[in-house]
């Protein structure tokens, strides 16, 4: 029987819609070759433009027809001079993780080329580690308050939980066993200060214990950045609290050659969104310039979740269509020093796809 996924596209801001309609296009290619498997796309307006046109980012109708499909493809969200009244940047992504319980924020790291990191030493695959940021609460859990700004003080509030820290820990060590390799499970934290980090550390270590093969281990965040830069390669799986694992992430994309090659997703028990890590970049949007690989490296980890013999193989295709392109350091867009533009680099993909998918997809 034929399997249809309903994807919801979210472009969303800036280079979003851009890099996202390339994601698409090779989805589409793909599609023809997954045995059984139909993937039927709905675009739906949300975003700081959505705010100008109407001022509501995110539309009632909207967010209840995302939520109804199988996953979420999202560009990126927001414009730095779009703003609420009371200064925040409008930021609909993070409503959408709070609303949908997508308490995992998934950030693969993986260098693909010696010349992409600024590191000394590190060939292709050298760096390759995945980073679990926790998405619904932590110090982002006090985002809707407002500061007093006559006031004498501002404070915001870090909250972990114990459901949350058990759910995101867990997700961690399932990372881990799934990637087999080194098999360990790094927790990011601040113990040595924060009383809200040592009751994250105790879950941690309760979680743990359910988790015998995989080797469990504290380190302090400070000390994280260090390592990320001096020994990059002995990590795994990092597990932190939402802003820890905001900033690392992006220090994390740093050594693979910048925001650019960065994919997330952000998983729930029921729902999902894929999006690049990078933000919407409004100061190239419409030049036609975009980097698309952390659209599509997102399109593929959506492809897995969906978690269909074809689909996972699919990503596994996709994947090495884009490994097979940046294997030639030439083959670049110019945020990394090259020259391709935004679909020139998709063409290339979609040529190697082509080569890649030769072969037919079995289940």
């Amino acid at each position: 029987m034929m399997k249809t996924f309903q994807i919801a596209v979210l472009g969303g801001d800036g280079i979003g819609p851009e890099v996202t309609d390339e994601a698409v296009r090779l989805l589409e290619q793909l599609e023809s070759h997954l045995d059984g498997v139909a993937l039927e796309f709905h675009r739906f307006e949300m975003g700081a433009a959505e705010y100008l046109r109407n001022g509501d980012a995110m539309p009632a109708d909207s967010f209840e027809s995302a939520r109804g499909c199988d996953a979420i493809l999202l560009g990126a969200m927001g414009l730095p001079d779009v703003r609420y009244p009371n200064g925040k940047e409008i930021a609909p992504q993070l409503d959408l993780r709070e609303r949908l319980g997508l308490y995992g924020g998934i950030r693969p790291i993986r260098l693909y080329h010696e010349a992409d990191t600024p590191l000394k030493n590190y060939a292709a695959g050298g760096i390759d580690f995945v980073l679990v940021r926790e998405s619904t609460e932590g110090l982002f859990y006090g985002r809707d308050s407002v500061a007093d700004l006559d006031a004498d003080e501002a404070i915001d509030t870090m909250r972990i939980s114990r459901t949350g820290a058990e759910r995101v820990c867990r997700l961690a060590f399932e990372l881990a066993r799934k990637r087999g390799g080194k098999k360990r499970v790094s927790l990011v934290d601040k113990a040595n200060v924060l009383s809200s980090m040592v009751y994250f550390r105790h879950v941690f270590d309760t979680v743990a214990v359910e988790f015998p093969d995989i080797t469990a281990e504290h380190l302090y965040v400070d000390a994280t950045a260090l390592f990320m830069v001096r020994r990059p390669h002995e990590f795994d799986v990092l597990v932190t609290e939402n802003l820890f694992g905001d900033i690392l992430s992006d220090l994390a994309a740093g050594l693979v050659g910048g925001m650019g090659m960065a994919p997330s997703a952000d998983v729930g028990e029921t729902a999902a969104v894929f999006q690049p890590a990078h933000g919407s970049a409004p100061d190239i949007a419409g030049k036609g310039v975009a980097n698309p690989v952390a659209m599509i490296l997102s399109a593929a980890m959506m492809l897995e979740w969906l978690d269909h013999p074809q689909t996972r193989q699919g990503a596994d295709r996709l994947r090495q269509a884009v490994q097979n392109v940046l294997s030639d350091p030439d083959c670049r867009t110019p945020d990394m020093g090259g020259r391709l533009s935004t679909s020139e680099f998709t063409q290339a993909v979609s040529r190697e796809l082509t080569e890649v998918l030769r072969h037919p997809i079995t289940s």
